[in-house]
């Protein structure tokens, strides 16, 4: 099952929460959000087109209140710290992602920060308290 199955699926079972579009390419997500301007955008960092690191930061740019959640297999320090200083709130790990895509969910829509725990180092949890102060 390819991953937007996956959170639709897992988003299937919390009615508070709509999915409003797709994508498939990086440029995809930009124009969509752009055009329908959702409270909180999945992102992967592996997109065919663009990196999704670099795709939060346009999208923040023309919606800087959408909340952005990485969901990415990626778990380098370097990386996890490039996505959340985009301005992204979530972090969830693939592997983790029946579990912690929810509650990754709830926390961005309470202003709060999220971090799998596959995904968190000292590093991390600094820079999270950082972007929080």
């Amino acid at each position: 099952m390819p991953w937007r199955g996956f959170v639709a699926l897992v988003l299937s079972d919390h009615p508070q929460f709509r999915i409003v579009a797709e994508a498939d390419s990086g440029i995809t997500a930009i124009q969509k959000t752009i055009e329908l301007k959702p409270e909180v955008v999945v992102l992967d960092i592996g997109l065919p087109d663009m990196n999704g690191i670099m795709v939060a930061e346009e999208i923040l740019k023309f919606a800087p209140t959408t909340r952005i959640i990485f969901l990415t297999e990626n778990t380098s320090r370097d990386i996890v710290q490039a996505a959340l200083s985009t301005g992204a709130q979530a972090y969830v790990v693939k592997s983790s992602a029946s579990r912690d895509l929810t509650a990754a969910l709830d926390a961005v829509m309470i202003r709060a920060y999220f971090v799998s725990a596959a995904a968190t180092s000292p590093g991390i949890r600094k820079h999270i308290q950082h972007a929080e102060d």
